[in-house]
């Protein structure tokens, strides 16, 4: 496997990826306000592709034009560890708002400046990884919308007994270079003893820890597998899948992403809702809103999404009662 690296042609990649208009920074007139966009990058199949296009298309139900009256300047990296140098480019560029899709991200673009508006989405606890002062009144330069994932990771847990009554011993796979993800991680382990689950964490921040962690799983032979939501983990969606596929491990991922390429089910907020609001909270800063003023927005409808064909599978029966609270089932 490939170390992670940088995406030189970031911007033209995800322009080209989302079919938008391309227009260069030195095009930009006085009449097309900038806005920076810091995260992880993005190839044609990458599941996270969809999110970025439910962005856009959130800016233009609200009247912005890419190339008209905006432009978005990418700043996408494969590592976390890039984020600190992206955002200070965006600073630099004097972009009227960044807007961030992960906890690394936010904190990355925190750290840059205290005057740029900052709008996040998918982190996990905005209070406790310290972007925001409080939900209802964040305080500084930064607001946005929660996943509230730490807050679901019992839940899951809980669908994964109930969906397999005898499972004894799970594996967390997360990512502990993600604050968000490190939380969720120890919320899993101190929700397993009241469900009478052993679970065993597994960390992956790249693709060589990855292939260790799958090994280390072949090893310890878990009855099944929890993924925990993370940029880098999202972004090798279809590996994971396969992998709890070929050696045979039912497994809950708090992405419907994971579910699409083959996982067996999934249970969150619909991130590509939680992307379109990120648009809204973009356009109140630009017609005057300050980020201290607007409260943090929180989901209220979670998805529970199930694939049938890989629970066949697996041989699994997916008891009927939660067949009937799924919101949706892939044949």
């Amino acid at each position: 496997m490939m170390k992670p690296r940088i995406h030189t042609a970031s911007i033209a990649l995800v322009v080209s990826l989302i079919a938008a208009p391309s227009v260069s920074e030195a095009q930009r007139s006085a009449n097309v306000t900038q806005i920076g966009f810091l995260g992880p990058s993005v190839s044609a199949d990458d599941p996270r592709a969809e999110n970025f296009r439910q962005f856009q298309e959130g800016l233009r139900e609200l009247g912005y034009v890419e190339g008209k009256n905006i432009s978005i300047v990418w700043r996408l990296v494969e590592s976390y560890e890039l984020y600190p140098a992206k955002a200070a480019e965006l600073v630099g560029l004097k972009v009227a708002v960044i807007v961030t899709p992960n906890t690394p991200a936010a904190l990355a673009a925190k750290s840059a400046t205290t005057a740029i508006p900052i709008v996040f989405t998918l982190v996990t606890d905005p209070v406790e990884s310290g972007l925001v002062a409080s939900l209802s009144r964040p305080g500084g330069n930064v607001t946005g919308l929660s996943n509230i994932q730490s807050d679901l990771t019992a839940k899951r847990l809980q669908l994964l007994k109930e969906t397999l009554p005898t499972v004894a011993r799970v594996a967390i796979l997360f990512n502990a270079s993600n604050p968000g993800n490190a939380r969720s991680a120890r919320v899993a382990l101190n929700a397993a003893p009241a469900l009478r689950v052993n679970a065993v964490p597994f960390d992956a921040r790249n693709p060589d820890q990855l292939a260790r962690a799958f090994d280390e799983m072949k090893r310890e032979r878990p009855d099944a597998l929890l993924v925990l939501q993370d940029a880098f983990l999202l972004g090798v969606a279809p590996q994971v899948a396969e992998f709890a596929k070929r050696n045979r491990l039912p497994t809950m991922y708090d992405a419907r992403e994971f579910v699409d390429v083959g996982g067996l089910m999934s249970y969150g907020p619909s991130r590509s809702e939680l992307f379109r609001r990120v648009a809204v909270y973009v356009d109140k800063i630009l017609k005057g809103a300050k980020p201290a003023d607007l409260p943090v927005e929180q989901p209220t409808r979670f998805e529970l999404i199930i694939n049938l064909k890989t629970a066949k599978g697996l041989d699994i029966t997916i008891p009927q009662s939660l067949l009937g609270r799924a919101d949706e089932v892939i044949q």
